[in-house]
């Protein structure tokens, strides 16, 4: 079986679910190649992009249809079964008219904003098309199968071995670490409107970058805390571990943002649980489907800053508390999120589509 698959940008820090699968097709010899609709982000990548290097192209700017020949003229001495996007639209678009173009069938996988990117019928149109539409979590899952499409819920992995349990060492000060992009949906505001009445020793550590930066950084000053919260920009794999082993505490206060755009489960939740770390988080997106309340995790109302800075705020008062939340995560990790276990299942959904 050779898969030929369409993404967006590549490469992207914060799309490691893709480079994991595209790992694992490129592990069992079924990569036929990988085709980027656009250029990827400059400057240091996660690990493992270094393997996918020689199977990359990226297409030249233009219409659909464009791209897709280009493709075509790519793929003509290859012996390719299928064509696979990443995301519902531009990416799937392309894999759709590319193996029109090649006789062979399509699918695509669906994971968060790029649902919303597409008009639904058109979106219910291509689904209906598709050979299968891979969902990556619960909450995008039941947004699809409103518009009549059969889905494969196929959640993304963690590294287990790159992400390790780990003894905390706090000094009396709770750690709490954030990571995401910045941008308005990670809520990362109400999450300093909460830090902002904590009464509490504490420092807060943000990762990532994005649009939001200086309104973030304007707030942390208006509200006096510029001493306990830093920014560190955006970190890849080789460095995140570290963060999460220095934390006590992993906070995730996503939101529905006002264009309606929300986070299905964001990698930070599984990496947070693989590290072994309590988690708060907003009962936003499919977070639930991962944080079961008062087991691996606290959830709390998205927008819902004193219902945020309560929970802290037990944790605060509960190493113990810690201590059970973060050992029930990374046992639910070990159990349903293996990176390996859940690559396996996406090759072999598309080995028995394609075969």
């Amino acid at each position: 079986m050779k898969i030929a698959v369409v993404v967006s940008g590549f490469p992207r820090r914060s799309e490691t679910f893709l480079l994991g699968e595209l790992l694992a097709l490129e592990a069992a010899g079924s990569l036929a190649g990988v085709f980027a609709t656009k250029l990827g982000e400059i400057g240091e990548t996660q690990p493992g992009t270094e393997r996918l290097t020689k199977y990359v192209e990226f297409l030249p700017d233009g219409s659909v249809e464009e791209q897709a020949r280009t493709m075509r003229v790519m793929l003509a001495k290859k012996a390719v079964q299928g064509v696979h996007g990443y995301f519902a639209h531009r990416p799937a678009e392309v894999a759709e008219c590319a193996a029109r173009m090649l006789g062979v069938p399509f699918g695509f996988s669906i994971h968060a904003r790029d649902f919303r990117k597409v008009e639904p019928h058109v979106l219910a149109q291509r689904s209906n098309a598709a050979a299968y539409v891979v969902a990556c979590n619960s909450d995008v899952a039941r947004d699809i199968r409103q518009l009549g499409t059969q889905i494969h819920l196929l959640p993304h992995g963690v590294d287990l071995t790159r992400f390790r349990q780990s003894v905390t060492n706090s000094n009396g000060t709770l750690r709490l670490l954030a990571v995401g992009r910045l941008v308005e949906k990670k809520g990362f505001h109400f999450l300093i409107a909460a830090l902002a009445g904590l009464k509490l020793p504490f420092t807060l550590t943000i990762v990532g970058e994005g649009p939001e930066r200086e309104r973030l950084r304007q707030l942390v000053l208006l509200n006096n805390l510029q001493h306990r919260i830093v920014f560190r920009g955006a970190l890849t794999h080789s460095e995140l571990p570290r963060m999460y082993a220095d934390s006590d505490v992993v906070v995730v206060p996503s939101i529905q943002d006002r264009s309606g755009d929300r986070d299905g489960l964001p990698n930070v939740v599984l990496e947070a649980m693989a590290s072994g770390r309590a988690v708060v988080a907003s009962d936003a997106g499919a977070i639930a489907s991962a944080i079961t309340d008062n087991e691996n995790g606290l959830l709390v109302p998205p927008g819902d800053p004193v219902a945020l800075g309560q929970a802290i705020r037990r944790l605060a008062q509960s190493s113990e508390l810690r201590e059970q939340l973060g050992h029930n995560g990374r046992r639910r990790a070990e159990r349903d999120y293996e990176v390996g276990r859940c690559s396996e299942r996406f090759h072999r959904l598309l080995a028995s589509v394609y075969a």
